[in-house]
């Protein structure tokens, strides 16, 4: 396998990194410098460009991905996450920021479960985790429009029964060749209007 080749590299390197010192410039605090929680999106072409559009610098902010900086649930890893910033970590604003050409944006469950069968995975065991109750299809698909979807997140989050009045959801759309953003959703605005925050 190429991606064998991967491993290799990056172990090689990381003995360099640690013995020249290099991790020194990139210590920071656990807690976000500028108390932000950002949940966005796993694709590689954000990893830099994310933080230089919004003027971030390293420790400024917890950072959280997966596929399409989606909120599905409210009780799930992301929210986990969140709330664990806000009440552990300093974080009082939370920023969803999706963006445009995302991968999720109209992703076919029925090609994901046929690369998982080209890949090896049988069709008894689609069919065992289906009839326990896990709908696959549900759970693999994705979104019609990053707006919807940046909306939606934002909902789930700014309407959970633990999230405190004070903190602050927006919503984001970043365009991941120019880093431009457009806002969706401004959490001072909700906040306020909730109580939150002062006028």
């Amino acid at each position: 396998m190429e991606s064998e080749n991967n491993l290799k590299t990056i172990m090689a390197y990381n003995e360099g990194f640690v013995a020249q010192r290099t991790y020194e410039q990139y210590q920071y605090s656990r807690y976000p410098a500028r108390r932000m929680v950002i949940v966005t999106c796993m694709d590689a072409r954000l990893s830099e460009m994310l933080p230089k559009a919004m003027n971030l610098q390293g420790g400024d902010a917890k950072i959280i991905k997966n596929a399409g900086g989606l909120v599905t649930q409210p009780f799930g890893n992301i929210v986990r996450s969140i709330l664990v910033s806000v009440y552990e970590l300093g974080a009082d604003e939370v920023f969803i920021v999706g963006h445009h050409e995302c991968g999720m944006i109209g992703l076919d469950p029925e090609v994901v479960m046929d690369h998982m069968r080209d890949r090896g995975i049988g069709e008894q065991t689609l069919e065992t985790l289906m009839h326990s109750g896990i709908d696959l299809r549900r759970w693999l698909t994705g979104f019609d429009s990053v707006r919807d979807s940046v909306e939606n997140s934002v909902r789930i989050v700014r309407n959970h029964p633990l999230k405190p009045a004070d903190v602050a959801i927006h919503g984001l759309i970043i365009d991941p060749q120019t880093g431009k953003l457009d806002l969706v959703v401004d959490g001072y605005e909700q906040a306020r209007l909730s109580g939150g925050l002062e006028s």
